[in-house]
Formats: C-alpha cells, sequence, structure tokens
C-alpha cells in the first residue's frame, strides 16, 4: 500500500486503478478537463455561428493530434483553437497556446487542407479564449484573430 499523503506514488498494481486514492483524482481530474474542454467549444461554436461563420468541422482528428474547429468565413478558412477555463488562476487560456501547439495547429491546418482540396484559400488561425463561471456559463469570450 502507498502513503496516500503523498500527491503522486509508485503503486501501479493492475485492478487498483478505480479503488486507489491517487489513481481516482488523477482520472476525475482528467474527465473535468475533458468536460470543461467540450464546454468550451460548444460555446465557441456557438459564439462563432451567430457571427454568421459557417462551421465546417468540429473536432477534426488524425494520429497527428486534432484541430478544435474548422469555420468559414467570406472566402477564409479560419482554424479555431479552443481554450477553456474556470478561472484565471493559472492565467488566461490564451497564454497555454504555446509555440508547440502553434506548430502542431499549423501541421494539422496543412493537412487539413490538402486532404479537403482547400489549398487555394485564403486561411487564418485564431484563438478564441473562454472562462467558465461557477454554473458553467461562460463569463468572458476573447476571440484572437489571426492569432499565429
Amino acid at each position: 500500500m502507498c502513503d496516500t499523503s503523498q500527491k503522486f506514488c509508485s503503486c501501479r498494481r493492475p485492478g487498483i486503478e478505480e479503488d486507489h486514492p491517487h489513481w481516482t483524482v488523477r482520472k476525475v481530474d482528467r474527465d473535468q478537463r475533458k468536460e470543461t474542454g467540450f464546454l468550451g467549444e460548444k460555446i465557441a461554436r456557438r459564439y462563432l455561428e451567430e457571427k454568421g461563420w459557417r462551421i465546417r468541422e468540429t473536432n477534426w482528428r488524425t494520429r497527428l493530434g486534432e484541430l478544435d474547429i474548422i469555420a468559414e468565413q467570406d472566402g477564409w478558412i479560419i482554424v479555431v483553437e479552443v481554450r477553456t477555463t474556470r478561472s484565471h488562476r493559472y492565467g488566461y487560456g490564451f497564454q497555454s497556446v504555446d509555440r508547440k501547439k502553434q506548430q502542431q495547429v499549423r501541421r494539422l491546418a496543412t493537412q487539413y487542407l490538402r486532404q479537403k482540396h482547400l489549398d487555394h484559400h485564403l486561411v487564418r488561425l485564431d484563438v478564441i479564449s473562454i472562462l467558465l463561471g461557477p454554473t458553467e456559463e461562460a463569463v468572458q469570450v476573447d476571440h484572437f484573430e489571426g492569432a499565429f
């Protein structure tokens, strides 16, 4: 048995994930992050649709990663990275789109455009940062057009 007072432990016995306090916390954290992200993407889609944008794809996946939202407006293809937080405790959502993430989004956008035969379109990469309130409503939505 591990010392449950420590944040991380070295127990990795098969079958203990469900009962083990550390594994349970990690699973809950992961589920919470996933739910937060899903909710943020839903809010971002609605925000863009209200602006008159046409949503082409959501959660477009390849083995290299995922593009959150791919939209179209006035002949432009716009790839939107959505970042959702429940507080500004660790900074604003858009601040977490680091250079590595930007490179990944660029690569995936290029792959998407080639696959869909949209190479001739103008392309823009945006970030939408969403802050959720205590009742999971959008308290703040910041849209950074041409963010990178």
